[in-house]
C-alpha cells in the first residue's frame, strides 16, 4: 500500500515538474499522448525521453508539430498580401487617365511643333507672282470703259460706254475675238489685247450699196455701206441638227446666197412652227429671218435663223434701217 502510494506521488511530482518547464501553449495531451489519431498507448508520453529533450530547447521550435494548425503557423498571413499586391488590374485604370491626358499632351506639342515648322517654311519661301487679272464679265471700272470706247472705235456694235463689263460687252468681245479667229470666251487677255491693239476688223465680201452680211464661219453679222464695214455683231445661225416640227422633220441649216428682205415683223413674233419667239424678225428667205433674240452663244445654235441681240435688232430697224429689199449675203 505504501509503495503504491510513493510511486503516485512520485509520477504527480514529475507531471508538475514538465508542465513547468513545457511552454504555455503545450496541451496536457501533448504530454499523455503524442497523435490521439494514431492509436499510441498513454504510456508513450511519460517516457522519459521527450521529458529530458524539453529543457534543452526551452524555445519551441515552429517545425515541432507534425501536423499544424493556423494558430501554429504565423507566417501564411503575409503571403496573400504579398500575392495580391502585385495585382496589375487596380493599377492600370488608375493611371489611364494620365497616361492619356500625356499622350494628348505630347500630341499637342507635336502639332505645335509642325505648324512652326510649316510657318516658317512659309516665310522662307517665296510666294509664287500672282497671275495677271484680265478683264472679263463682271469688271467695272475705267479700264473697262477704255475697252469699250476701243470696241465702239473698231465698229463693234455696244449700246454705249458705262464702264461695265456686262452682257453687251460680252458680245462685242466675242465678235471681236471671232474677227481674230482666237478663242472666244469673253477674256480680254494678251492675244485679244493684241487684236484691240491691231485694230482688227472684218473684211466684207460686197463692195457697193447697204448689204446685210452674214459669214457662217466666223459666225458673226456686218452692216456694210458700199464695202465698208459699220458695225460688226455677234451672231448664232443653224446649228446644222435635225429637229421635229408640227409633225415634219428638219434641219436645222442656214443656207447661202444672196437673198432681200420680204417680210418683217415690229414685234414679238411667235414662230408658226412652234420653235419660239422671235423679236422684230426680218425674212430674207423662206422661214429664215434675222431676228433678235436673248441667247446668243459664240456659236451656231439655232434652227436655221441669224440670231443677234433685242439691242443689235433695235439699232438695225432704228438707227441703220433695215427696210424691206435690203440685200442678205449669207456666205
Amino acid at each position: 500500500m505504501t509503495t503504491t502510494t510513493t510511486r503516485r506521488r512520485c509520477a504527480a511530482a514529475t507531471i508538475a515538474v514538465l508542465l513547468l518547464l513545457l511552454p504555455g501553449c503545450a496541451a496536457l495531451s501533448e504530454l499523455t499522448s503524442a497523435d490521439p489519431a494514431s492509436g499510441s498507448s498513454p504510456s508513450t508520453a511519460e517516457s522519459p525521453t521527450p521529458a529530458a529533450s524539453v529543457p534543452a530547447s526551452p524555445t519551441p521550435e515552429p517545425t515541432a508539430p507534425a501536423d499544424p494548425t493556423p494558430s501554429d503557423t504565423p507566417t501564411p498571413e503575409p503571403t496573400p498580401s504579398a500575392e495580391a499586391t502585385p495585382s496589375p488590374s487596380p493599377t492600370p485604370t488608375a493611371s489611364a487617365p494620365a497616361e492619356e491626358s500625356e499622350a494628348e499632351g505630347t500630341d499637342d506639342a507635336a502639332k505645335k511643333d509642325q505648324k512652326k515648322k510649316d510657318e516658317k517654311k512659309q516665310k522662307k519661301t517665296p510666294e509664287p507672282e500672282p497671275e495677271p487679272q484680265y478683264l472679263q464679265v463682271g469688271a467695272t471700272g475705267a479700264e473697262v470703259s477704255a475697252l469699250q470706247e476701243r470696241l465702239v472705235e473698231l465698229g463693234y456694235y455696244l449700246p454705249g460706254v458705262d464702264g461695265v463689263f456686262g452682257p453687251m460687252t460680252q458680245q462685242a468681245v466675242w465678235a471681236l475675238q471671232k474677227s481674230a479667229g482666237l478663242y472666244r470666251d469673253a477674256v480680254v487677255g494678251p492675244n485679244t489685247e493684241a487684236a484691240l491693239d491691231d485694230g482688227v476688223r472684218p473684211s466684207p465680201v460686197s463692195s457697193s450699196g447697204k448689204v446685210v452680211e452674214i459669214d457662217l464661219d466666223r459666225q458673226l453679222l456686218l452692216a456694210v455701206e458700199d464695202g465698208r464695214v459699220v458695225r460688226t455683231f455677234n451672231a448664232s445661225s443653224g446649228n446644222g441638227e435635225t429637229f421635229e416640227a408640227k409633225g415634219r422633220t428638219y434641219r436645222a441649216t442656214t443656207p447661202t446666197g444672196t437673198y432681200a428682205v420680204y417680210m418683217e415683223r415690229d414685234y414679238l413674233h411667235e414662230s408658226t412652227l412652234e420653235l419660239g419667239s422671235m423679236y422684230r424678225p426680218k425674212y430674207f428667205t423662206g422661214g429664215i429671218a434675222v431676228h433678235g433674240s436673248g441667247s446668243i452663244p459664240p456659236y451656231p445654235a439655232s434652227h436655221g435663223c441669224i440670231r443677234v441681240s433685242n439691242s443689235a435688232m433695235n439699232w438695225l430697224w432704228d438707227s441703220w434701217g433695215m427696210p424691206q429689199g435690203t440685200t442678205v449675203v449669207v456666205h
